[in-house]
């Protein structure tokens, strides 16, 4: 009789030769009011689906069980790059299905470079998507947040940053890669246009809102500066 086949992603390799995915949050014990009772890995395409079933013990001090659906892509960093002497800043314009199908006219959003860490640590991979995606090598680089910015199903933690750069910084026609599908146009916008481009919705990602904001509030573009 033959051994029953193992299970992809949990026991044997899955396509990108990962074990354990079941195995994420089991053993969680910081929050007392918490106690994860089973992971199930519901869906390991490049990203993975999980559903946990955990106890709560709410407010009043009765416990109930809940599930919930987490969507783990792994952890992101994205950065403004600007030009104060010249006004302006970079940004790219790219194809977003997941907007198209929800109500967005065309698909194409502005953003902020960004990416995911792929291993990397965040200083790095953002240096790395800068290139691709700008062409731009960027240098000192400023931290501006660690955010959450679907803490409701997606488990991604977003590295902000802004940096300097010039015109002699620029290494490429940026681009992204095409053997990852992906066609990014370079935006080199006058940051008043960014700005103008928030208030009437042209800019529509959350992340790229938050570091313009950020810049005109806190940033280089300060008036108080």
């Amino acid at each position: 009789m033959s051994a029953a086949p193992g299970r992809p992603g949990v026991d044997v390799p899955d396509h990108r030769g990962r074990t354990g995915l079941d195995r994420a949050g089991r053993g969680l014990d910081r929050n007392p009011d918490v106690v994860v009772r089973d992971v199930e890995l519901t869906s390991r395409g490049w990203h993975v689906l999980r559903r946990t079933t955990f106890d709560y013990r709410r407010r009043d001090g009765s416990w109930e069980t809940q599930q919930r659906e987490t969507y783990d892509r792994g952890n992101g960093a994205v950065v403004l790059p600007y030009d104060v002497e010249r006004g302006r800043v970079l940004l790219t314009r790219q194809f977003r299905y997941p907007a198209y199908v929800n109500g967005h006219p065309d698909g194409m959003l502005v953003e902020a470079a960004a990416g995911l860490l792929d291993g990397d640590d965040p200083l790095s991979a953002i240096r790395r998507e800068s290139a691709e995606e700008l062409g731009v090598a960027l240098g000192p680089i400023t931290p501006v947040a660690e955010i959450y910015m679907s803490p409701g199903s997606v488990t991604e933690r977003l590295h902000f940053y802004a940096a300097p750069y010039t015109p002699a910084d620029r290494t490429g026609a940026g681009g992204g890669l095409a053997e990852e599908g992906e066609d990014i146009e370079v935006l080199e916008l006058p940051f008043a246009d960014a700005l103008a481009m928030v208030r009437d919705g042209r800019i529509a990602d959350g992340k790229t809102v938050l570091l313009l904001q950020w810049a005109a509030l806190d940033g280089p573009f300060a008036v108080s500066r």
